[in-house]
């Protein structure tokens, strides 16, 4: 076997710092939306005290996982034009059986990566978990088919109950959906409850979302920190008017909150819609029946293991 006499060439160092430049100028013109990873947000602020931390998290993943792929993309295109075969080539190429070098890099790397990813993943999924000891206000969100209803624990009124959306899609139709207030810049403990089927409360611009299993209550803690109005709906689907289960969510200043609960108080809110109005008429109390929030991160637990 004759060996093949490889030509030297400067095509795959042409290219590579071709793809470089390209890749500084469209990252340099890249829109908020876009260095946002696409995410919901706004100019202004973060919508919540999580927020943030979950688009760096995804942003961070997708600039990772670009880079690796312009890397084997570059070298893939370089192998292909160095090690081409040209006219004055003669015999076959050097054949190689094994590379060690090579071949432990291919290993050793994607090997990190997975566990860098899961570090990270995991160092933010208990940050966003993590629940204070006392928070400043609690509200319990009831999911039924297909609406939903909201009561405010610490007040001991609750919003009229919810009825499902037929106008989904028309105009003016949001303003008819079940409305949640929360206070801006206060700490607010969600415990999810459902009457029937599994739901699952979603937020989109609080880029988080928390399933609802009936007979068991769920829980998670956030802090709005950006005053507005943001569109909630189920992300699990529930049945046939899953996509009618909407609602909204009033971010306002603590005064207005304050008004908003006497406001309910006067109009004869008072109370909570429980749990046990389910629409099967059950013989017994889901909340009876299972009442624990399950294991959750807080911070007594979060000290305790460092700590340790």
């Amino acid at each position: 076997m004759i060996p093949q006499v490889l030509q030297p060439s400067r095509h795959g160092r042409r290219a590579l710092a071709a793809g470089l430049a390209l890749a500084v100028l469209v990252l340099s013109g890249c829109t908020e939306q876009q260095l946002r990873g696409f995410l919901p947000g706004y100019s202004d602020g973060e919508v919540t005290d999580r927020t943030g931390m979950i688009t760096d998290l995804w942003v961070g993943s997708w600039a990772v996982l670009i880079i690796v792929g312009l890397i084997i993309w570059g070298l893939t295109i370089w192998c292909a034009v160095a090690y081409r075969r040209r006219k004055n080539d003669t015999g076959f190429p050097t054949q190689l059986r094994y590379h060690v070098p090579l071949e432990l890099m291919f290993t050793l790397v994607p090997v990190v990566m997975v566990l860098t990813f899961f570090y990270f993943t995991q160092r933010d999924a208990r940050e966003v978990e993590m629940h204070v000891a006392e928070p400043d206000v609690t509200v319990n969100v009831v999911a039924k088919q297909w609406s939903w209803d909201f009561n405010y624990v610490e007040a001991d009124v609750h919003e009229p109950a919810g009825v499902q959306s037929f106008a989904t899609g028309e105009e003016g139709a949001a303003e008819t959906l079940p409305t949640l207030y929360l206070p801006v810049g206060q700490t607010v403990e969600f415990r999810l409850d459902s009457r029937d089927v599994i739901h699952s409360f979603w937020v989109v611009d609080f880029l988080y979302k928390k399933d609802m299993i009936p007979g068991r209550t769920t829980t998670f803690q956030v802090t709005p920190t950006r005053e507005g109005t943001y569109a909630g709906k189920c992300a699990e689907l529930c049945g046939e008017y899953h996509s009618d289960m909407l609602f909204n969510i009033e971010v306002v200043s603590q005064e207005e909150f304050d008004a908003h609960m006497q406001e309910l108080r006067d109009q004869g809110y008072d109370g909570q819609l429980g749990v046990d109005l389910n629409r099967n008429q059950e013989d017994w109390s889901m909340r009876e029946r299972h009442d624990d929030a399950g294991p959750r991160y807080s911070e007594s637990t979060s000290t305790e293991g460092e700590n340790e």
